[in-house]
């Protein structure tokens, strides 16, 4: 399944950085689903099979673009242990009170 609930009207698909995207709730993994991937990513013909997961998009009070990733973890995780770059993504444009509704009263008060 390619779309969950947030990005179902998406269509575009982006390559975001790993390094610009923060995960401000600590994983809880299933190690044989990571390698899977893993190897799934490795496989030139098949990475098409892994679905993009659904990044956060606010801009700040003063520009500037921020992303927040809550879901995906066992996919981001295979990235991160490939060492790649970047990681397919739809890109959920949102608001600081998106961002409340994951992260409660932990959430910045604002982004500049």
């Amino acid at each position: 399944m390619d779309n969950t609930i947030h990005s179902a009207g998406i269509a575009e698909v982006h390559n975001v950085p790993m390094s610009v995207i923060k995960r401000p709730i600590p994983s809880v993994l299933d190690e044989p689903k990571v390698q899977s991937l893993m190897a799934t990513i490795n496989s030139e013909s098949s990475e098409g099979e892994v679905p993009p997961v659904d990044i956060l998009w606010i801009i700040g009070s003063e520009g500037g673009n921020y992303y927040f990733s809550f879901g995906g973890c066992h996919r981001f995780e295979a990235y991160k242990r490939l060492n790649r770059e970047t990681i397919k993504a739809k890109l959920v444009r949102s608001t600081l009170g998106d961002l409340y509704h994951y992260m409660g009263s932990s959430a910045p008060k604002y982004l500049a």
